[in-house]
């Protein structure tokens, strides 16, 4: 059974090593000691969010917060390709619900989407807040997984602001592809990522010049689905549409679906 993670907030000390002791504290601290029970003797996992996972034994605890010893510090890559989860608001939390999935399983970036349809609205006022929700959920989630990367939660965009965001002239940048899951797509969702992993590796595309990892968003709309308005205003701005499978899933199953899928293409599933 693998260790229970916690997050450090400030990264690991410059200066961490083998042999050396961390504190936790804080709100994380309180949580390992006084909801997950850690005690002195204990091996736990210190995340930095950023790759780097500290294995660790525990010397000592207090009310709220822990002194451990570094065993090992070990480093992850990220994968070769990232994907990205815009996830439009939803009722009945079926947003959070395909969030804390995605993070679950290997997200790399959350971007919360205020689609035509989304019955749930954050306004101004609220945007933020219902940022820090999502986020905590993210984090929530990364620690249940074990994940060494805390992926970001962007703040709340409307359509335009997403499409704004696009790479309309996909031939000038062949390393980025937007792909909205519809129920009109014509095109698998396998189909389409293939095409666009194949021109990564084709001679000549510039694909394999390109500074940085190549990155895929997966764009997920809310319970009463994409607008018309909204599909042609995106694959305008370079998106593609794409079918997955002939059932129709619901807001808080599509992305993870979909996630699934394409990190198995991209080869990065176990990553």
């Amino acid at each position: 059974m693998s260790n229970q993670a916690f997050l450090l907030d400030d990264g690991l000390p410059p200066a961490a090593g083998p042999g050396t002791t961390i504190t936790l504290e804080g709100a994380e601290g309180h949580h390992a000691v006084t909801v997950k029970r850690v005690r002195a003797g204990e091996q736990i996992d210190l995340l930095d969010g950023a790759g780097t996972r500290a294995g660790c034994t525990v010397l000592t605890t207090d009310k709220a917060s822990l002194t451990a010893r570094v065993d090992r510090i070990t480093h992850e890559a990220a994968p070769g390709v990232e994907i990205v989860l815009v996830q439009a608001l939803a009722k009945g939390d079926r947003d959070l619900q395909a969030v804390e999935a995605a993070v679950e399983l290997g997200v790399e970036a959350v971007i919360p989407w205020q689609a035509d349809r989304s019955v749930v609205r954050w306004p101004a006022a609220k945007a933020e807040k219902g940022r820090q929700k999502w986020a905590g959920t993210v984090r929530s989630a990364v620690k249940q997984s074990r994940r060494t990367w805390l992926p970001p939660v962007a703040g709340v965009v409307t359509t335009a602001q997403l499409a704004g965001q696009l790479p309309a002239d996909r031939a000038a940048q062949p390393s980025h592809l937007a792909i909205i899951l519809h129920e009109a797509a014509t095109e698998p969702l396998s189909v389409v990522v293939r095409d666009f992993l194949d021109g990564l590796e084709a001679p000549g595309t510039g694909g394999e010049d390109q500074a940085g990892r190549p990155t895929i968003l997966l764009i997920v709309g809310p319970e009463g689905g994409i607008s018309e308005a909204e599909v042609q205003r995106l694959v305008a701005a370079g998106a593609r549409t794409a079918l997955l499978g002939r059932h129709v899933l619901r807001a808080s199953t599509a992305g993870p679906a979909a996630l699934v899928l394409t990190r198995h293409l991209a080869g990065v599933l176990d990553d």
